[in-house]
């Protein structure tokens, strides 16, 4: 007896999903996104904010999108993510439908349901895809890992430490000043 055929999604099912449904597809695949907690969404607005004051402080070009925000990595129907944060400093990546290609810098902030895509599934695709920088953001275990995707490097830090920014020559996040929810 011949195997199924596994289905391969495209962009268009995305789109075609009832309202209120999220997921991201990544390589022909879906992935279903489960609601973000209040940590999650705290920890969110407080980096956005801090990136954001900071590119604006400078009249830089860069710009910070927040999710939902559709990045279509690869440039073609069959990659679609909704990272949590996206700096895109090349302007022409940038349209009405989101970002077209990788952006500059990732951050991911991990929940439960999310853990297996950020640490693995979604690493190797933002490097895979040309992204300089990806962090992950582990509340639960008061973890934040950076890839230095530019100069192959990694680092671990807590919620207590300062982190530098590699696509930055002086930012650094306080991660003992993000606003989390008591």
């Amino acid at each position: 007896m011949p195997l199924p055929k596994e289905r391969l999604y495209t962009v268009d099912d995305i789109y075609n999903l009832p309202d209120g449904q999220r997921a991201e597809l990544i390589d022909n695949q879906i992935y279903d996104m489960a609601p973000p907690s209040r940590t999650h969404q705290k920890i969110l607005l407080s980096l956005s904010r801090k990136i954001a004051d900071y590119i604006d402080s400078r009249k830089g070009s860069c710009e910070v999108d927040i999710a939902p925000f559709a990045v279509f990595l690869d440039k073609d129907q069959y990659t679609y993510v909704e990272p949590d944060i996206s700096v895109i400093c090349d302007p022409d990546k940038l349209s009405d439908r989101g970002c077209e290609g990788a952006p500059d810098w990732i951050i991911e902030i991990v929940s439960p349901a999310s853990r297996r895509m950020d640490y693995m599934i979604k690493l190797f695709k933002y490097k895979s895809a040309g992204v300089r920088e990806y962090w992950i953001a582990d509340p639960s275990k008061n973890r934040v890992t950076v890839y230095d995707f530019t100069h192959n490097e990694t680092g671990d830090y807590t919620f207590s430490d300062t982190v530098k920014v590699g696509i930055y020559d002086d930012l650094y996040i306080d991660f003992s000043q993000i606003a989390l929810p008591i």
